[in-house]
């Protein structure tokens, strides 16, 4: 029998809707309650027939939220939104699993410059909990408001934070080459999403501005203690899901292939959803799951660690993640709800 109720405020995104997948067969909740603006009074399975069958629950205004008693909450919504929801309901009644960027930063000033609106739940900024578990687990466990980390900035700490943490890599240099699925964009039309724009097509964007590079060295620099400098270019692939990263740094000490794998294996032998790879991963090969798979080695004759990371970013770099982060605060097996193989071919 299901033992809490679960709330998911913006369910008919991207995100929203792969939490409903997810949660709709997990041993340990059911969920409570879905909400859409846009879709109030229909049920979700009539914006998300994929949902038919397997959860058809009516869709209801975040204005009724109040009258239900969950447990815990999943924000699915836009960045600026989320904030909104927890100034006005606070975070006494029930944690929040916030998967927007809103508190991923306790810098009020850092968000601002980077997200480019004012952030008007700023005292909750301290209280937030970056939700990355292979490296906050303790500080997640009694949480009551846990931010979510992004998509891009999961493949990217989970490559770098062995390297930082040991001392391998001068901290200040560091490239980071990822490429996502369009959506990772979100489920809202955009022009540069067009099907004739992105097929057959692949282009960078953001270059030197994307958001997603000071959450990379500030949570870099939260777990390691070392102030990090990471140039991150992000690119668009014409796939629906999935993010690989390619990372590059130069050694402080001296280093071999051996030794880079060796610290790797160490690291996350124990970990759920980090597999480590001795060549590098493909997309196909975590598409519809939690796992992140990583391939680290040393390049001898130009001096620098290259690692590769996969993960589908909206499992693992989203929905898998936030459901991950809910089961280390209600105390359940980390990987509950979560043994989902990848879908290969």
């Amino acid at each position: 029998m299901p033992e809490f109720k679960i709330g998911i405020v913006g369910a008919t995104g991207y995100t929203g809707s792969e939490l409903v997948r997810l949660l709709a067969h997990h041993p340990k909740v059911t969920i409570d309650f879905v909400t859409s603006e846009s879709y109030k009074g229909k049920k979700i399975s009539d914006v998300h027939p994929h949902l038919t069958d397997t959860v058809d629950i009516d869709l209801i205004s975040v204005d009724d939220v109040p009258g239900y008693e969950p447990d815990l909450v999943f924000l699915a919504l836009p960045h600026g939104v989320s904030m909104s929801f927890v100034e006005k309901l606070g975070t006494d009644r029930f944690p929040i699993i916030d998967l927007s960027g809103d508190f991923r930063f306790n810098d009020r000033d850092l968000y601002e410059k980077w997200y480019e609106k004012e952030h008007t739940a700023s005292e909750y900024m301290e209280q937030a909990v970056y939700g990355l578990p292979e490296l906050f687990r303790d500080e997640i466990r009694n949480a009551r408001l846990v931010a979510n980390p992004g998509c891009y900035p999961t493949s990217s700490i989970l490559a770098l934070a062995p390297l930082i943490k040991h001392d391998f890599i001068n901290p200040t240099s560091i490239i980071v080459d990822s490429k996502s699925g369009v959506t990772g964009a979100g489920a809202k039309p955009k022009r540069g999403l067009h099907f004739p724009n992105v097929f057959g097509n692949f282009s960078a964007y953001s270059l030197k501005s994307h958001r997603h590079t000071p959450e990379i060295e500030s949570v870099l620099k939260h777990h390691s203690g070392f102030s990090t400098e990471v140039l991150f270019t992000p690119h668009l692939l014409p796939i629906d899901r999935g993010i690989l990263t390619t990372t590059y740094s130069t050694p402080k000490q001296a280093m071999s292939a051996e030794k880079v794998e060796e610290l790797f294996h160490s690291v996350y032998e124990k970990e759920h959803f980090i597999r480590v790879f001795d060549s590098p991963p493909s997309l196909k090969n975590v598409r519809g799951s939690n796992y992140c798979d990583i391939h680290a080695t040393y390049d001898e004759r130009t001096n620098r660690i290259i690692t590769v990371s996969t993960i589908d970013n909206l499992v693992k770099g989203a929905a898998g993640q936030a459901i991950q982060n809910m089961n280390i605060m209600f105390g359940f097996i980390e990987s509950t709800g979560l043994r989902y193989i990848p879908l290969n071919p």
